[in-house]
């Protein structure tokens, strides 16, 4: 008989926070912030901090939020790939999940609702 361990593993999820970030592969649509959303998943083991009700046992979706708003400041991308991949980046190193998924939605399409990447890093990667 085979026996597997599975690792539980809580998430949080920020929802299409709204964010004003230069974006695109021509230099005049850098020009201007654009609106896009982003979207996070957080994975980690929060059964210390159900536990305990502690905050410093789960993650700060506060601290968080604040961080991804104040992410673009100075900063533009040509590819929305690669902010995703800088945001997760981000995530993993200052909030430590163990693992992190980024959603990013452009509206640059007008014949489409939206355009969106997204991936997943985890902490060993």
């Amino acid at each position: 008989m085979r026996f597997e361990l599975w690792l539980q593993m809580d998430k949080i999820v920020i929802h299409d926070l709204e964010v004003f970030y230069r974006v695109g592969v021509p230099e005049e649509e850098r020009a201007q912030p654009q609106r896009l959303l982003i979207s996070v998943e957080m994975t980690r083991d929060f059964t210390g901090a159900m536990a305990s009700d502690d905050l410093t046992g789960t993650i700060d979706y506060a601290a968080v939020t604040q961080r991804l708003l104040g992410f673009g400041e100075g900063r533009s991308w040509k590819l929305i790939e690669k902010l995703a991949a800088d945001i997760a980046g981000m995530v993993l190193a200052e909030f430590a999940p163990r693992a992190v998924s980024v959603e990013v939605k452009k509206f640059i399409v007008p014949e489409a609702r939206y355009v969106a990447v997204e991936l997943t890093r985890t902490a060993a990667d």
